[in-house]
């Protein structure tokens, strides 16, 4: 079986391969030779922090690495908890067992698939020291709600925004609505760069402060050790190569849209078929993967495959049934959690595809959903 329309594609970077080399041998050459947390850094965090409107920006090792420097920054440890969506990526509870804290799963909103604010309060105990919600795919998390919740208890909200750099919600970008958040830059990211990195966001000058010296051992400068803290540095090539890429994002935020929005008119009329696709809200939208929900998730992914299209399965296990994090697990139960995993399934939405391709996807779907709907008019990209 020859998949011909990847759901990864082998080719992200193509277009900037002479560019990305271009760059290695100048930073490689430089008289400076600095390779991290140089110039570079310095101008890619000072153009990420213009953008946002941020009070801070710290580019760091991984998305993974950003979440875990943010709950130290804001003393989270031993004795405290988090609530976290049960569905969803492992660094979710990963990074806050990995401070010592305990995760506790909250249930996730069945359409939108991001932790259901009513659940996540309800998980708030003595004990919580910060809500951790995650914007899921294509949707951002309730902010409003966890915003308000935050201040009315009186915990500490941290925006898991790895998946949504660029988007906004109410008008405000994603990353902003906590008192920090991360970004993620691995390279399937919406923002993706060859290799690892990450960063964090932050309106508190504080927390970016304190965030900035645990990244780089604990230095407020060099040799002067404040805290105890890793080794989480940037790349300086990777930082070159951000900057090169930063005034094209949002031209290939809008095509991603694009091919969203198409996916979406042509599939929303097949939830009587048991395809469902991501909520249509027009706001708090990232694009970052397009998921439907099917009744039939195998039957769709085999039958795409079938046809040389790839597609992806996210988070087939929710969190707390994983058996790193099940000790950890208060409750059994979280049934809209259970039912995502089980009907979750990606399709290609990357900026570079084809308006052809995305025609030949669309057209497989509504294939496999029958004839009834293969048959009504298409509706062009923009």
């Amino acid at each position: 079986m020859s998949i011909e329309l990847p759901f990864f594609p082998p080719d992200l970077f193509e277009q900037d391969r002479k560019v990305f080399l271009d760059i290695v041998r100048e930073i490689g050459t430089g008289p400076e030779q600095k390779f991290i947390l140089g110039e570079q850094t310095r101008r890619f965090e000072d153009a990420l922090r213009e953008e946002l409107g941020a009070a801070d920006v710290i580019a760091c090792g991984s998305g993974t690495a950003a979440l875990g420097l943010v709950l130290r920054g804001m003393g989270v440890g031993r004795g405290d908890e988090v609530v976290v969506p049960a569905f969803g990526c492992a660094p979710l509870a990963s990074a806050v067992l990995g401070v010592g804290a305990a995760p506790v799963f909250a249930d996730i909103d069945p359409h939108r698939m991001t932790a259901d604010p009513d659940e996540v309060e309800r998980s708030i105990t003595g004990r919580t020291k910060a809500l951790l919600p995650a914007h899921m795919f294509s949707v951002m998390a309730d902010m409003p709600r966890f915003a308000e919740i935050a201040r009315r208890r009186g915990v500490r909200l941290v925006e898991d925004s790895a998946v949504a750099q660029g988007a906004e919600r109410h008008g405000v970008p994603a990353g902003l609505w906590g008192e920090a958040g991360v970004y993620s830059f691995v390279q399937v990211k919406s923002f993706g760069m060859p290799g690892e990195g990450g960063a964090v966001v932050t309106r508190d000058a504080e927390l970016g402060r304190r965030v900035r010296m645990l990244r780089n051992h604990g230095q407020s400068r060099r040799f002067v050790h404040e805290v105890i803290g890793t080794n989480s540095r940037f790349d300086e090539i990777q930082a070159a190569f951000q900057l090169h890429r930063l005034p094209g994002f949002a031209d290939r935020l809008r095509r991603r849209a694009e091919i969203a929005e198409h996916y979406t008119r042509r599939f929303a009329p097949l939830a009587d078929r048991g395809i469902v696709p991501p909520p249509d809200d027009g706001d708090g939208r990232c694009y970052y993967v397009y998921c439907l929900q099917v009744q039939d998730r195998d039957g769709l992914q085999e039958h795409l495959a079938d046809r040389g299209i790839g597609s992806h399965v996210y988070y087939p296990q929710p969190l707390p049934h994983q058996a790193a994090f099940a000790p950890h697990a208060a409750a059994s139960c979280w049934p809209n959690a259970e039912r995502a995993c089980e009907r979750i399934l990606a399709l290609p939405i990357y900026p570079h595809l084809a308006d052809h391709d995305v025609d030949r996807i669309t057209e497989a779907v509504l294939e496999f959903a029958g004839p009834a709907h293969q048959d009504r008019p298409e509706s062009p990209l923009p």
